[in-house]
């Protein structure tokens, strides 16, 4: 017999949100603000996974806006790229964080879960997105569309920030061996584009040994964004939440979204303290220059591109 989750509409901070809802795990979506997920409660541990904002209602933000003036919290869509820049095909400006952000998505009911999709109003492309809740997991399952004569760049990636402390620690693929830091505010790790090992390396501004796939004391003020340099041979990362004897693990088609990269802030941005692991399907942040030397994915020309992400989480 199938698990299916109970399915109900209600207000979070001001908005209308759908929760998703188990035996396991409860989630809460809200469709208006890009689609994003404001909640991943783990009902076993008692914890919420997701990390959450202190503001007691939430603003829809405009179209293109900057994303460092709205909400951070829980987990949105950045597509068809970050960084705010030119799209290659056709020089239109991609805003900041990506278009579907701050895009209202459409939503209706499944037999397992719910069914969200958007469309670019200034790029030939739609999104739908399908969301189930299967045991102890969110599977979701991805279609973009490309309504263009050309092939379609872009890139994707979950901007999920996670409610994390100085117990947590990385486990990714072996092989994954250097990383390249393409954060100008990474104060302790040196200049934007310097290539360091994983997971210990050492600051080029402070000479300090780092364990990268560990979280910095909160007190340290730091910002982190890196990649890894070469490609995944597996589809998997997790998060091991020590504290709580829990693990976070994502997995998706290492041939579809074929590269990761790690965000971690520890006051360092806005005063929060958050981690974020994006796999993603190019690399690093801009579109137009990850399309110059070739790390980019395209949707074919009147075609589609497709992929998975599921979050599992269980005991160590």
């Amino acid at each position: 017999m199938v698990d299916l989750p109970v399915i109900e509409t209600l207000n979070f901070k001001g908005l209308e949100a759908v929760v998703l809802e188990n035996e396991q795990i409860r989630c809460v979506i809200l469709p208006s603000y890009g689609g994003k997920m404001v909640s991943f409660f783990d009902k076993e541990a008692a914890y919420e996974w997701l990390f959450q904002t202190s503001a007691s209602e939430l603003t829809v933000p405009p179209y293109g806006a900057d994303f460092s003036k709205y909400d951070s919290s829980g987990f949105d869509e950045m597509f068809p790229g970050i960084d705010q820049g030119p799209h290659p095909a056709d020089w239109k400006e991609i805003p900041d964080h990506g278009e579907v952000w701050a895009l209202p998505w459409n939503w209706e009911k499944t037999e397992e879960g719910i069914s969200l999709d958007v469309e670019s109003p200034a790029f030939p492309y739609s999104i739908r997105k399908n969301v189930a809740l299967k045991g102890s997991s969110i599977e979701i399952e991805y279609e973009a569309l490309n309504k263009s004569d050309e092939p379609f760049s872009f890139i994707w990636t979950p901007h999920a920030l996670w409610n994390l402390n100085d117990s947590t620690k990385l486990e990714i693929p072996q092989g994954l061996n250097e990383v390249m830091n393409v954060e100008k505010g990474a104060q302790h790790l040196g200049e934007w584009g310097t290539t360091h090992s994983y997971p210990e390396t050492q600051s080029l501004k402070t000479g300090k040994t780092l364990d990268l796939a560990e979280l910095e004391p909160k007190e340290d003020g730091t910002v982190e964004k890196f990649y890894f340099t070469d490609r995944l041979n597996e589809g998997w990362c997790s998060i091991i939440q020590e504290d709580i004897s829990r693990k976070l693990t994502y997995r998706f088609p290492e041939d579809k979204v074929p590269y990761l990269g790690i965000w971690k802030t520890r006051g360092g941005y806005r005063g929060e303290y958050n981690v974020g692991v994006e796999p993603c399907t190019g690399v690093y942040d801009d579109v137009y220059l990850a399309e110059k030397i070739d790390k980019v994915s395209r949707i074919p020309a009147r075609g589609s591109y497709t992929w998975s992400l599921t979050f599992s989480i269980g005991g160590l």
